[in-house]
């Protein structure tokens, strides 16, 4: 069992774009980490109001890291230029994730980020 990041791109195509089965059935067994700031973009990019059932039910198939004061200080520095990529990436590491699965060719070209493994699939 591994314990495993979803980028923000990753964790809206799980839970709106595709089938929810097509990922989150890939990711049974695991431990699967967000970070809140990926809740965050999902509402504010698709305008969803709360309450929403539908997405306190995802939710719940989901470990949250907390943005902290310390992941947002690494943020700062980078690695990259992209500070939402760099939370996404510090939030991984903090939580000691296995894999990070992200669509995202510029960190799918990092490889690694401390001991988390940047993948597009497991």
């Amino acid at each position: 069992m591994a314990k495993i990041f979803l980028d923000t791109n990753y964790f809206i195509d799980a839970i709106h774009r595709r089938p929810e089965k097509l990922i989150l059935g890939t990711l049974e067994g695991h431990t699967v980490y967000i970070s809140t700031l990926s809740i965050h973009i999902y509402y504010y990019v698709y305008n969803i109001k709360i309450p929403n059932v539908k997405v306190t039910e995802q939710r719940e198939k989901f470990q949250v890291v907390d943005f902290s004061e310390i992941i947002l200080d690494r943020s700062l520095v980078g690695p990259t230029a992209d500070f939402e990529d760099n939370v996404q990436l510090h939030s991984a590491a903090e939580s000691g994730c296995d894999f990070f699965l992200t669509s995202d060719n510029k960190l799918l070209s990092m490889k690694f980020f401390g001991k988390t493994k940047i993948v597009s699939a497991l």
